[in-house]
């Protein structure tokens, strides 16, 4: 890990941050300023097609999993999302509120347990998930009461250990038998036990995440990874920074548990989640699967920078997004 060489990058992308004003924007921390909402619509936002979900366990150990469905109405089929939780939080609740919003706006949203204790090998996680997205998509598959699966509408997200999961997943697909991926998002992914990544269609849309003041995983997770999947064009792929913002209250702060959303987590929903992780998938699955709203999830552009802005006007410090890993 390289926390010390993070602070270096985050000084070295200053002539990035200056679009966003960083230093400008990290003052004034007992503002009276409030941070953005939910935006109404739009990747990110809360107009959901569906007014709630189901959602089933099944397994148990390892290879346990939900499957979230879409209902209110439920639609005849969906396009899936797998997401990967992090280290030790193998519970949905740790991240239950972007999951939520991803059911709600029309996915099958599948997240598997890849770890039943602590204890488990990390070498085991990636083929513990593959087993259980099998499975999910099997259950699915055995009833037509229940939302069928569109397997050629495939994304895969993970956070910190499920980053790696994701990337690996990914990989191996074609071999384990799973569906094409189409997008993909690795949000402060870990660096141990990843995959060669040759396997990472080159057609995929991804994005990998860093935080500013991520100390645990810093940028070692998705500077390998870029190195890994440079057989992926660039302008299918980003590395993305997203800043902490002081400038009011509550603190906006980009650390290792950002894309956590209360449960389990403990944290609030926030900004972080609206304007970056959560728009940033919205954005890569529509351009995926239905090519919509691109500039979301890829590219230099104004949308995907945006973060929102604080009551008085003021903008969110905006993410770097990159072609390169700093």
């Amino acid at each position: 890990m390289r926390s010390t060489r993070t602070r270096r990058t985050i000084v070295a992308l200053g002539s990035i941050a200056a679009l966003g004003m960083v230093g400008a924007l990290r003052v004034g921390a007992a503002s009276a300023q409030t941070p953005p909402g939910q935006p109404s619509s739009g990747p990110g936002g809360s107009s959901y097609p569906h007014a709630g979900y189901t959602v089933v366990s099944n397994g148990s150990g390892n290879t346990q999993y939900w499957v979230y469905q879409p209902a209110s109405p439920q639609p005849a089929s969906a396009p899936v999302v797998v997401f990967n939780h992090g280290y030790g939080a193998m519970e949905p609740t740790y991240y239950l509120a972007w999951l939520e919003h991803l059911v709600r706006r029309g996915n099958i949203v599948i997240y598997p347990r890849y770890q039943a204790t602590l204890l488990t090998l990390p070498r085991n996680y990636t083929g513990n998930a593959i087993t259980a997205v099998k499975n999910a998509l099997a259950w699915l598959q055995a009833s037509p009461s229940r939302v069928q699966p569109q397997l050629s509408r495939f994304a895969i997200a993970g956070h910190s250990y499920g980053g790696v999961v994701t990337m690996n997943m990914a990989h191996r697909w074609q071999s384990a038998g799973l569906p094409q991926p189409r997008a993909l998002l690795a949000v402060a992914p870990w660096h141990d036990n990843l995959d060669t990544l040759s396997g990472v269609p080159a057609s995929v849309l991804m994005n990998c995440v860093v935080g500013d003041e991520d100390v645990l995983a810093a940028d070692d997770g998705c500077d390998l990874i870029w190195s890994r999947t440079a057989h992926v064009p660039l302008a299918n792929r980003d590395y993305v920074w997203m800043f902490s913002d002081t400038r009011g209250t509550p603190d906006l702060v980009a650390d290792h548990t950002f894309a956590t959303t209360g449960g389990g987590g403990g944290r609030v929903v926030d900004a972080l989640d609206w304007y970056g992780t959560w728009k940033i998938l919205d954005g890569l699955t529509d351009c995926a699967f239905f090519g919509t709203n691109c500039a979301y999830g890829l590219g230099d552009t104004p949308e995907h920078r945006f973060m929102g802005t604080w009551s008085d006007g003021a903008p969110v410090t905006e993410l770097a997004i990159l072609d390169a890993a700093p």
